[in-house]
């Protein structure tokens, strides 16, 4: 069966079964997280909320529970943007981990810095991320067959990573172009992490949802996003897609037998994507998946977060 722009979580897990399997998904209150969460816990698995407010994540998972008859939905605390945050998830976590979603970030926000001093939508998006698919290593390890599946966006194709100037230190900060370098890195970490640990049997992908109205976009004038982005794919305009569409290819690399054995790619619409032609924003840019920039990103992760693997 082949799945595309228009499925939906549920559909593409219909059939499967995640009993005995134990989920994680960041950024799980709202948005395609919830709707990721809905769907591995509809298919029977044990879904932890990794979320900053826990109220909202209670509400999130007495829905869950409501909607799929699965009483195994967890919530926990992570701000990702905390690196103690990160590290205390990860201290308390028990026993294997089976998929782990990389879901939560920020977009196009205004220049902040956590208290090391990197940017905000880098910090959050990539390193939090990095930091917490580390810090749960044993426990993917301990799985015997783990995913891990990075959420990145057509806005990749805005930026790679700079190198020289990743915390726009010396540069002058824009938000889009910050949030199309995290978006790179979640790219990168992919190409990396699947590299590096799919001899464990842990596979890593990455993914673009589409345009979904949600949340995410508390900072952009929508208006202006869909402007810009129209001009920027050749004057063709976003299809919006809803929550449930938008989780529909997190939940193909998170469980679906289709994409088993796959790892270090990146997929859009339930695919593995094209690569990108200029003047388009669909595809995947050469950069997104250059091995060399991915392995000096991970050195750069691993300096900036002071950590081994």
């Amino acid at each position: 069966m082949s799945f595309g722009f228009e499925s939906t979580a549920a559909e593409v897990l219909q059939g499967v079964d995640l009993a005995g399997k134990r989920a994680v998904v960041t950024g799980g209150a709202s948005g395609i997280g919830v709707e990721t969460a809905r769907a591995l816990a509809g298919a029977g698995a044990e879904v932890t909320l990794a979320v900053r407010d826990t109220e909202a994540g209670d509400r999130v998972a007495a829905d869950l529970v409501a909607s799929t008859g699965n009483k195994q939905i967890l919530v926990a605390p992570l701000d990702l943007a905390d690196q103690g945050s990160v590290r205390a998830f990860a201290a308390v976590w028990e026993g294997p981990l089976h998929i782990l979603v990389n879901n939560a970030g920020v977009m196009a926000s205004p220049l902040a810095r956590t208290a090391q001093g990197w940017e905000m939508q880098f910090a959050t998006n990539h390193l939090g991320h990095f930091a917490l698919a580390a810090g749960l290593l044993p426990a993917l390890r301990a799985a015997g067959g783990a995913r891990v599946v990075a959420v990145s966006s057509s806005a990749h194709l805005r930026s790679p990573v700079v190198f020289d100037d990743i915390h726009f230190e010396r540069r002058e900060y824009d938000p889009w172009l910050a949030y199309g370098q995290s978006k790179t890195a979640n790219v990168l970490f992919a190409v990396e992490a699947d590299r590096r640990w799919a001899g464990d049997g842990i596979r890593v992908n990455a993914l673009n949802p589409g345009g979904i109205r949600t949340n995410l976009q508390r900072y952009v004038d929508v208006d202006e996003l869909v402007r810009t982005a129209t001009a920027a794919n050749g004057g063709v305009p976003i299809r919006w897609k809803t929550p449930e569409q938008g989780a529909a290819t997190s939940a193909l690399l998170a469980a679906s037998p289709l994409a088993g054995g796959v790892g270090g790619r990146y997929y859009d619409d339930c695919r593995e994507a094209e690569p990108n032609r200029p003047g388009t924003r669909t595809g995947v840019a050469a950069y997104a998946l250059d091995p060399e920039a991915a392995a000096r990103l991970w050195d750069v992760s691993l300096a900036d977060l002071q950590i081994t693997l």
